[in-house]
């Protein structure tokens, strides 16, 4: 999943964790802004219900600024595992969006939702955010998802993400970087995910790339 300041360094990163700048949409490069859009969603609301295993107390309460919003268009499945997948991949963009309002690359949060590569691809994200005192504001849509439970017991995820309505914000100076919408403001990714011991299906890896034709509007 990224969005990033224009002052910020451009890195794509092939193997991260997704999360997101709210203003970038994610855990890849340099971010492209959001600003608020009617009806979309803001709350905290989980776009299905977590595994049965795990109660919603063993999960951390994830709470951002009204100015960061997202719109997951993934589908229910209407399938119990699958739906709880796409539960946890959506925590886990959120939980990246708030360690970056928070400025703490060691947030509990996204680290509930992601280990390996995709943990370590996310601090590293959200360390960029620290350096330049900066966190992402407006809206950042999620779509054309496509999941499959592999034999293994891991579920392959790869989704869109539409970060032409997403910007950073300076912390210092409150300025929101409104960048252009181009054929970058679209990303692809592709993340592998396995069910913990807790019942969490926690991202493992996750590679992106921007300007991916699949997501062109």
């Amino acid at each position: 999943m990224y969005r990033r300041p224009t002052a910020l360094t451009a890195i794509i990163l092939t193997t991260v964790a997704a999360l997101t700048l709210s203003a970038c949409g994610g855990d890849d490069d340099i971010p492209e802004g959001k600003d608020k859009i009617a009806g979309a969603e803001t709350g905290n609301e989980p776009s299905a219900s977590p595994s049965k295993s795990v109660q919603a107390t063993d999960r951390p309460k994830i709470e951002l600024s009204t100015d960061v919003a997202y719109d997951f268009q993934w589908k229910k499945t209407g399938d119990q595992e699958k739906d709880a997948v796409l539960n946890d991949a959506e925590q886990r963009i959120r939980a990246v969006d708030m360690a970056i309002a928070e400025q703490d690359a060691l947030h509990e949060a996204y680290r509930f939702y992601s280990e390996g590569s995709a943990a370590a691809g996310s601090q590293s994200y959200i360390q960029d955010f620290i350096d330049h005192r900066a966190r992402t504001t407006g809206l950042t849509r999620y779509y054309n998802e496509s999941l499959t439970i592999r034999d293994d017991g891991t579920a392959a995820l790869v989704y869109c993400e539409d970060q032409s309505k997403a910007y950073n914000k300076f912390l210092k100076t409150g300025k929101v970087d409104v960048t252009p919408v181009t054929k970058n403001s679209y990303v692809v990714y592709a993340g592998t995910l396995r069910k913990n011991k807790n019942g969490v299906w926690v991202t493992e890896t996750l590679t992106s790339q921007r300007g991916s034709e699949k997501c062109q509007p």
